[in-house]
């Protein structure tokens, strides 16, 4: 995605929000954006995050996850598909950077946390509120723009 895309996209629409691939270039435009929008936002730094219990303690610390609650996958969608502690009238938008980390270091637990944050997205579109992931990665993980 670049910055023209960023632009594009309608943060208040929930049928447009799910998952997204973009460049470490594009979170500050989205950033500003989501503040635009008054979304709730959460920026997520995954560098050096190597494996499944990295990266839950890295999301339950940026997302304020209840102290009570698992820290396994299972866990995981249950509290994405929540989120009551956090309310967010308008909408929530989460910006992962340095995705590239958990995905070369470990690609089984990156896979399933695509899988469990689609999933995510698509049970706050049903309820209309929209639920933003974007996730970083180098501009040489992309195909030149002509």
């Amino acid at each position: 995605m670049h910055d023209d895309e960023a632009f594009s996209l309608d943060l208040h629409d929930a049928n447009q929000a799910g998952v997204y691939f973009v460049t470490e270039d594009d979170l500050g435009t989205l950033a500003d954006s989501t503040h635009d929008a008054r979304l709730l936002l959460r920026t997520i730094d995954l560098r050096d995050c190597t494996d499944k219990d990295a990266l839950l303690l890295h999301l339950a610390n940026a997302l304020e996850f209840p102290a009570d609650q698992g820290r396994n996958w299972d866990a995981l969608s249950d509290q994405l598909r929540d989120l009551s502690w956090l309310p967010a009238a308008d909408g929530y938008s989460v910006l992962l950077s340095h995705t590239e980390d958990l995905r070369d270091a470990d690609e089984a637990s990156f896979d399933i946390l695509l899988d469990i944050l689609d999933t995510a997205a698509l049970d706050w579109q049903q309820r209309d509120i929209p639920f933003w992931v974007f996730f970083a990665l180098p501009e040489t993980e992309f195909p030149p723009q002509e």
